[in-house]
């Protein structure tokens, strides 16, 4: 459980006092919810279900390169769903907005993440939060050959990470041997010609991004350069294109916690994303990203500690979207 400053070598540039009461703040939620049991491990993946669940992680890392954290946030576990909002990304920064809305729409679904269902007045998935509209991207992204999709993939979330970053191969087989109800969305979307004929490698590329292992610290630093215009807080590299992401961060608030969505946006106002390995993150724009990792989901495939544990932040910071109590939020106030 530590604050880590920019720039730890250096102590002229420690954290300033107010970063110690936030760690302060991020350590009592942590023990708060430590030993909650509510939840099941995800076991439809069966690689999931050998996931420990009493792994707990809690990270925030800020624009200016503050990483707060508390529990288990070394702890690799795979990325899942969190993938789409990136890959959403990729795929306005390689076609533009209008190109990709010809395959995939962005209004909320209202169903499961895995439902076999597209808009019946246009044949496009409804969103590329769901699985459906997941597929679709990444038939949009992936590469011939496919393993050269893959590749880019990874390299793109290296950069976000900081740190190199792999696939999990045991849990992309495994994705491979049981995604049927995957592969009967990915049909049925080629039989409305909304993906190309290339379904296998589309697939493939899908599961791959699902497989990328990452930690929670990880994935925070990912959320932390959505947040920072798309520059990554410590390493400084220009990741993403800044003129996409108010569009990926629309639709996270909107669709990104499948059908809990309206109850997140009301109870927590933020842009999030889910994954059924047990990760969850946020992202307050120009400001921090936060991630939870606990694998106990709740029966909409959300971490149970990562929906309570992001409310409590949401609450103790000030970070709701409409929150006008704040100036910003009275997170931030200390760094300005």
């Amino acid at each position: 459980m530590q604050v880590v400053s920019p720039d730890p070598a250096n102590p002229a540039k420690a954290a300033p006092a107010e970063a110690a009461h936030i760690q302060e703040i991020l350590d009592e939620i942590y023990e708060k919810y430590r030993n909650l049991d509510e939840g099941a491990v995800a076991t439809y993946i069966p690689e999931l279900s050998k996931a420990d669940p009493k792994d707990f992680g809690i990270c925030m890392v800020t624009v200016d390169g503050h990483v707060f954290r508390a529990g288990d946030c070394d702890k690799e576990f795979t990325i899942q769903s969190m993938c789409k909002p990136f890959a959403f990304q990729m795929a306005l920064e390689q076609d533009g907005v209008a190109e990709t809305l010809k395959y995939v729409g962005v209004e909320p679904s209202g169903d499961a993440f895995n439902s076999i269902e597209l808009d019946a007045r246009t044949g496009r998935p409804f969103n590329p939060m769901i699985n459906a509209g997941a597929i679709v991207v990444a038939s949009r992204i992936k590469k011939l050959p496919v393993e050269t999709g893959v590749r880019a993939f990874v390299e793109k979330m290296s950069n976000a990470a900081g740190r190199e970053l792999r696939i999990d191969e045991a849990v992309l087989e495994s994705e491979t041997l049981t995604g049927n109800r995957n592969r009967a969305i990915a049909y049925l979307m080629r039989n409305f010609a909304t993906i190309d004929e290339h379904v296998n490698e589309s697939l493939h590329q899908y599961f791959a991004q699902c497989s990328l292992l990452v930690t929670c610290q990880d994935v925070a630093m990912m959320a932390a350069t959505l947040a920072n215009i798309g520059t990554n807080p410590i390493t400084g590299k220009r990741v993403f294109d800044f003129q996409f992401i108010k569009y990926v961060l629309t639709v996270m608030l909107t669709c990104g916690l499948y059908d809990y969505a309206g109850g997140w946006a009301y109870e927590v106002g933020l842009p999030a994303k889910s994954g059924v390995a047990g990760g969850i993150f946020g992202v307050v724009n120009r400001q921090l990203g936060i991630s939870v990792y606990s694998p106990k989901l709740d029966a909409q495939g959300n971490s149970v500690r990562g929906i309570l544990v992001c409310k409590e932040l949401a609450s103790h910071f000030g970070l709701h979207a409409f929150e006008f109590t704040n100036v910003g939020s009275s997170f931030m106030q200390w760094l300005l």
